[in-house]
């Protein structure tokens, strides 16, 4: 285990909000760095598929339109 140094209203912050979620200090910040990654992940998805040219989104429609679905 290794000690951050943070601002006391921080810290307090963040023991607020997991004592609110119910649960430790430490899952709420792994709660948030796993959300942040993702948006990250997101966004570099979205971007590289405005980049993509036609063809690329003409492709990627037609899977999406055979991947079955639920109903069959």
């Amino acid at each position: 285990m290794t000690t951050i140094k943070v601002p006391t209203a921080l810290r307090d912050r963040i023991n607020r909000d997991a004592s609110e979620r119910g649960v430790t200090a430490a899952g709420l910040i792994e709660h948030l760095l796993d959300a942040h990654e993702r948006r990250q992940r997101m966004e570099a998805f979205g971007r590289s598929f405005r980049a993509a040219d036609a063809a690329y989104r003409d492709e990627f429609a037609s899977w999406d339109l055979a991947t079955p679905t639920k109903d069959g």
